[in-house]
């Protein structure tokens, strides 16, 4: 054994944080160790793994690891046994963790994937934890088609529920050649059934049916259940009757209903697939979207949404009516999709309303968002439920200022959570009267129009950091950039003195229709104020001041 050594010092590159005088010596001690690995040399048992003896050391497997630890010191049969056979156990994948044990090192580069694929549940069924995440990890990245479908079953079998959703994302970005590999056929009923019943996994239906035919030839459909997967009504007839009816894999009953309902149920309400990416904007040219109705298209998606004015940078609609056709956005290819967020010009303090309609085929359209009775400005951040959709309808149903609706930037995808929905109306859990969230003030007195909703609480004095109207006249109106459910405001009264103020709260979704919040007319406040009422969409807030102790100003 080498008996030199250094002094380690911690320094800001370091990856390890040591103490000034420490020593460390892993390696030694991982290389010192590893020659004991199946070494007959102080060994006090051995396991037999098909049929051959591997020598090994209790107290070394018991230290790494709490299934070895009850094996050999748990009182069980085992304990008193110098031989243990391994009936389980695949022989290569067992050496390959008996290094891992003695070392702490595994290079699985140098491994077949079966014999990692082994290693992993071996690794799973010992409690190396560890170890079974550090796999799972390098797995995710050697994923290819000749070897998902192991890897997936594997996953499942072990419960390792990330590597089963890194697994399932590649099946679905690779569908239509998976269906024809011969991987996929070696894929257990279970994961195929879980992969069929994902609307993610997209691929033309015909194309789908032909690989499950495949797979039912050379595995047991017990009890029918990966071709009911199959969404036959996504087919059409010519498919359903020349592919599907020769196959002798489906009832005549459900072909004929599946039949009736390709043609008399209304198309929105088929359950179609779609591409799903996270988080990532569709509605791009770079993925092959495209405006196919409006004026000025080629601005929409450009991707660019701070050079715009009144004449350029917008892509816009006459608004004659009922019957408008708006602004229709092409994806390149049928999408998951739950978020739209979208600029509406906002040059000005004007105002829009609109709807938003989906459709996979633009004749059977679904609105998903109805803001027609709702005054809108600047973003917009829309969510509704996970639909497969391929072509968005905008359309502008008034303008404050003339008749038409302007639309700068527009952006479609899916989020993997959205929040709270009560009638396409967020129900925020944050703090939506900001600049961030489209709000502005558009009544009032102040040195800074948005003072109001900058977010400072503590910069303010006589001269500034407020903003105010006149007692008796006026008041302070605030609009957000779209209609929330709102149970709760906040407000700071300033109180640089000892003065108090009287007021009123009202809101209203549309700036002629007005409901009290909060009378407080009666009494004497100061500083900040939380006022609490049952929740109601909003979209403007007035304050009106009554009476201030000081002067004839409310602020």
């Amino acid at each position: 054994m080498s008996s030199s050594h250094q002094y380690m010092q911690g320094t800001a590159s370091s990856s390890v944080t040591a103490r000034l005088g420490d020593i460390e010596h892993l390696s030694q001690l991982s290389e010192n160790l590893s020659s004991l690995c199946m070494n007959q040399e102080y060994s006090d048992v051995t396991f037999i793994v098909e049929g051959q003896r591997l020598f090994a050391h209790k107290v070394i497997l018991a230290a790494r690891s709490e299934y070895f630890r009850a094996l050999l010191y748990g009182g069980m049969k085992e304990s008193t046994q110098s031989e243990i056979e391994l009936t389980d156990a695949p022989l290569k994948a067992f050496k390959t963790l008996l290094k891992y044990i003695y070392s702490g090192h595994m290079f699985l580069m140098t491994l077949r994937e079966d014999v990692i694929l082994d290693t992993l549940g071996l690794a799973h069924q010992y409690g190396f934890q560890e170890l079974e995440t550090a796999i799972s990890d390098i797995l995710r990245q050697l994923l290819a088609l000749r070897n998902v479908c192991a890897i997936l079953d594997t996953a499942r079998l072990y419960g390792l529920n990330q590597l089963v959703k890194v697994c399932h994302s590649f099946l679905d970005r690779h569908a239509s050649e998976i269906l024809v590999h011969e991987s996929f056929l070696q894929l257990s009923q279970a994961s195929l059934v879980e992969l069929l019943q994902r609307n993610s996994f997209f691929a033309p239906e015909v194309e789908i049916f032909r690989g499950a035919c495949a797979w039912c030839r050379a595995n047991e459909d017990v009890n029918d259940l990966v071709m009911s997967c199959v969404r036959l009504p996504l087919m059409s007839v010519s498919d359903l009757l020349s592919v599907v009816r020769p196959a002798g894999l489906v009832k005549p009953d459900t072909l004929l209903d599946a039949i009736a309902e390709r043609t008399n149920a209304r198309v929105s309400s088929l359950p179609h697939r779609g591409q799903l990416i996270i988080d990532e904007n569709v509605a791009c040219p770079r993925m092959g979207s495209k405006v196919v109705a409006g004026e000025l298209m080629e601005a929409l998606l450009d991707g660019d949404h701070y050079n715009y004015d009144m004449e350029r940078g917008y892509t816009r609609h006459a608004i004659n009516g009922p019957g408008d056709q708006g602004i229709i956005v092409k994806l390149g290819i049928a999408s998951i999709i739950n978020h739209i967020r979208m600029l509406l010009w906002d040059r000005d303090l004007r105002s829009y309303s609109y709807y938003i309609e989906v459709s996979i085929e633009q004749k059977d359209w679904v609105r998903v968002v109805d803001y027609s009775h709702y005054s809108c400005r600047s973003w917009q951040y829309l969510y509704f439920e996970n639909r497969v959709v391929q072509y968005i309808r905008i359309v502008g149903t008034h303008n404050t200022v003339n008749k038409v609706f302007h639309l700068v930037a527009f952006e479609a995808m899916c989020k993997l959570k959205i929040p709270r929905m009560i009638s396409d109306i967020i129900v925020p859990k944050y703090n939506v009267a900001t600049l961030e969230c489209s709000a502005s003030v558009i009544e009032g007195v102040s040195r800074s129009r948005n003072a109001l909703l900058n977010g400072d609480t503590k910069h303010y004095d006589w001269d500034s950091g407020y903003t105010c109207h006149q007692l008796g006249s006026g008041a302070i109106l605030v609009q957000l950039g779209q209609p929330y459910i709102i149970s709760s405001l906040r407000l700071l009264l300033w109180d640089c003195d000892d003065r108090s103020y009287s007021y009123y709260i009202e809101s209203s979704v549309n700036i002629w229709d007005w409901e009290m919040v909060v009378d407080k007319t009666r009494e004497q406040c100061k500083s900040w104020q939380v006022i609490r009422f049952p929740p109601r969409p909003v979209v403007f807030i007035r304050i009106v001041g009554t009476h201030n102790t000081a002067n004839e100003v409310s602020g």
